[in-house]
Parts: structure tokens; C-alpha cells; sequence
């Protein structure tokens, strides 16, 4: 017994099986975001002061990169599913497709971007 109609079964046409994934990816790092956007807000609001060699000096920490990182990686996947979702929906043809490789590739950037600067401060010297 399948869902839809016999000639869409036939067709390959009907569930590709993959949402449900999508799905619990999104609440997932939704629960991350929440988790590690709150431990940043405590972690902030516990610092000193907010000079630049404060907080250099506190990213340093492993007990702060790591989050941080963490952090990074969640929000960018979050977002790129949930934009994913968008452009599914919404767009059709092969617009779709050159704006999934855009999507990819943005989100994939300014990933890198972000965990590169939090990596280069945790494994700098002390600030000038």
C-alpha cells in the first residue's frame, strides 16, 4: 500500500522520502541556536568589560571558540535549510537550481569567513 495514484507510483512522482530529514535538521539546530545563542548572551553579560582586549582575550578561551564555532556552523546550516525550503516552494524551473548553487555557496562563504576570524583569534597571541 503507497500514497498517491498508481501511475504516480509508476512515475517515480510523490514522496522523495527526504522531508521528514529536513524537517528534524530544522528543529535540530533550531534547539542548537537556542542553546548557544542563550550561553553567549550569559557568557557576554559575565564579561569584565567589553574592551577590545577583553574580549580577544576571552575568545581565546577554548571554553568560548568552541561554542563559538559551534555556534557558526549551526546558524549558517540553519539558515541555509530554512532558505532551502523557501526556494523550493517558491521558485520553479532552472532559476531554482542556479539559486540553490548560489545559496549553497553564500552560506558556505561567510561560514567560512566567520569560523576562519573565530579560529584566528583563539589561536593568536595576545592583543596589541
Amino acid at each position: 500500500m503507497g500514497s498517491g495514484t498508481p501511475v504516480g507510483r509508476v512515475r517515480g512522482l510523490g514522496s522523495a522520502k527526504h522531508g521528514t530529514q529536513h524537517w528534524w535538521q530544522q528543529r535540530l539546530t533550531a534547539g542548537a541556536n537556542i542553546f548557544l545563542m542563550a550561553w553567549l548572551m550569559v557568557a557576554v553579560a559575565r564579561m569584565p568589560a567589553y574592551d577590545y582586549a577583553s574580549v580577544h582575550l576571552w575568545l581565546q578561551s577554548s571554553w568560548a571558540a568552541i561554542p563559538m564555532a559551534l555556534l557558526i556552523l549551526s546558524v549558517f546550516y540553519h539558515f541555509r535549510l530554512g532558505l532551502q525550503v523557501v526556494i523550493e516552494d517558491y521558485m520553479h524551473g532552472e532559476s531554482r537550481v542556479v539559486t540553490m548553487i548560489l545559496l549553497n555557496l553564500f552560506t558556505f562563504t561567510l561560514g567560512g569567513i566567520a569560523l576562519f576570524a573565530i579560529l584566528k583569534v583563539a589561536f593568536s597571541g595576545a592583543p596589541a
